[in-house]
C-alpha cells in the first residue's frame, strides 16, 4: 500500500510578514464580496448635520409649494456599508515559498497573468487571521504600476449627503455663534 502523505507533497501557504514581497504570480483565486463597516457615531453625526439642512429645505419647499426631491437611503442601508471585491492571490517568492495575500478592489483584467514577475507592497489587516492586503503592485514583466481602489465610507455616503452635512454643521455653528454673542 502506498503512503499518500509521501506521494502528495503540497507546500503550505503562509502569510508574509514582510512589507515588500517579490515573486511569480501563481494564481488569482475566485473573488468574493466583503463589506466595509460604517461606524455608527460617524453615520449619526453626518445624518444629524444633514438633517438640519433637510428640514430647512423641506420648510422652504413647503412655503414655495414645489414638490419633488430625491429619494433618501434609509439609516439601515447607510449603516450596511459598501461592499468591495476581495481576491485571494498566491505568489511564489524567490525562495520558493508560496504566500497568500489579498487584493481589495478592482484592476484591469489584462493587468496580471499567472507567471508574471511581481513586486507587491503589503499592509497587514486589522484581523490577524487574514492575509495582508496589497497596497501597490509593480508588474515587473510588463512594467505596470497598479494601485487597487476600493469603496470607502465617504464614497458610500455620497457627495450630496456629505455636502448637506457640511452645510448643516455650518448652519448649527452659525446659530450657536450668534446666540452666544447675544
Amino acid at each position: 500500500m502506498v503512503n499518500m502523505d509521501t506521494e502528495l507533497h503540497s507546500r503550505r501557504l503562509v502569510h508574509p510578514t514582510e512589507r515588500i514581497v517579490t515573486g511569480r504570480l501563481v494564481r488569482l483565486m475566485e473573488g468574493y464580496a466583503r463589506e466595509v463597516r460604517v461606524r455608527q457615531p460617524v453615520l449619526v453625526a453626518v445624518l444629524t448635520a444633514a438633517g438640519v439642512v433637510l428640514l430647512l429645505a423641506r420648510l422652504v419647499r413647503a412655503l414655495l409649494s414645489t414638490g419633488g426631491g430625491g429619494t433618501r437611503r434609509s439609516f439601515k442601508e447607510l449603516k450596511k456599508g459598501p461592499e468591495f471585491l476581495v481576491t485571494p492571490v498566491r505568489v511564489r517568492e524567490v525562495g520558493d515559498r508560496l504566500v497568500e495575500v489579498e487584493l481589495h478592489g478592482h484592476l484591469p483584467q489584462s493587468a496580471l497573468y499567472p507567471g508574471d514577475h511581481v513586486q507587491l507592497t503589503l499592509r497587514p489587516q486589522r484581523d490577524a487571521d487574514l492575509p495582508p492586503r496589497i497596497e501597490r503592485i509593480v508588474n515587473l514583466t510588463t512594467g505596470q504600476q497598479l494601485t487597487p481602489r476600493t469603496a470607502t465610507v465617504w464614497s458610500h455616503l455620497g457627495p450630496a449627503l456629505l455636502l448637506q452635512a457640511a452645510l448643516g454643521a455650518l448652519l448649527v455653528l452659525g446659530v450657536t455663534a450668534c446666540s452666544a454673542l447675544t
